[in-house]
């Protein structure tokens, strides 16, 4: 069969013979022509399939492996992976009516989905807040914050770590943010019985691919597309008590928000 490292054209501009290639196997998935637990073809049967070489297959696969949806595995080649997406509702997982429940907000919007979820702790301890962290909690670059380092699975999968950063003069009163559980309805529940009422959470995304560390973490491919969150809990008293920094496996979530059309 010829090869070629020809490409198509569409809509006014040349797409890559390996782009094409790699949407395809993409499509295939998210289709659920190969599902998971499936191995993606070998290279030399996708040399054969698609008649290019195989500096353009290996191109393809890199875009492939970027987009979350299969593990590499030396000895074994692309494997599908097995990682339906949460739908965050950030209308809902923030709601008292949670945290009264008991719930914290991973654990709602989990059972919300009707995944199975656990929560390993990393770390609790003081640690000098970075500088961004800092200009969130309007305190000097340095200061001495209580940190809480998490690591989120669903249905025995990483998919998420989160470190919470809390101002040092309001937590060191409430033992429970020292412990590994903090008790029913999570930290905010806790904030909330020490009397700091919450009057919104602002969170900035970004999405990026993961580093080395981040992919190792997350069980994800080098690269592999993930989003970075930063969240300010905000008081009714205008102050940030909590900014958690998170970072989550993209093709494991769905982002919904409830936008207000008036004042």
């Amino acid at each position: 069969m010829r090869r070629t490292m020809g490409t198509a054209v569409g809509g006014g501009r040349a797409v890559p013979r390996y782009v094409q290639i790699a949407d395809e196997i993409i499509q295939q998935i998210r289709a659920g022509v190969l599902k998971p637990g499936d191995l993606v073809p070998s290279e030399s049967e996708l040399v054969e399939r698609y008649g290019v070489s195989g500096g353009t297959i290996r191109k393809a696969m890199v875009e492939v492996r970027a987009s979350g949806l299969v593990d590499t595995r030396h000895g074994k080649g692309s494997i599908v992976k097995d990682r339906p997406p949460v739908r965050l509702r950030s209308s809902d997982r923030f709601r008292a009516s949670h945290r009264r429940g008991g719930k914290a907000a991973y654990l709602a919007e989990s059972a919300q989905s009707g995944a199975a979820a656990k929560v390993s702790v990393l770390y609790i301890g003081p640690m000098e807040a970075p500088e961004e962290i800092a200009g969130r909690l309007d305190v000097p670059g340095g200061t001495q914050v209580l940190a809480r380092r998490r690591l989120y699975f669903r249905n025995g999968v990483p998919v998420e770590t989160a470190t919470s950063y809390l101002p040092w003069d309001v937590v060191k009163d409430i033992p429970e943010l020292f412990a590994e559980n903090p008790g029913p309805g999570g930290i905010y529940a806790r904030l909330e019985d020490d009397g700091h009422t919450f009057a919104e959470f602002v969170e900035t995304l970004q999405a990026r691919p993961a580093a080395k560390a981040e992919a190792s973490e997350l069980a994800l491919s080098p690269g592999a597309p993930v989003v970075h969150l930063l969240r300010d809990a905000v008081t009714d008293a205008g102050r940030v008590v909590e900014v958690c920094d998170t970072l989550m496996a993209a093709d494991q979530f769905v982002f919904e928000y409830r936008i207000p059309a008036s004042d």
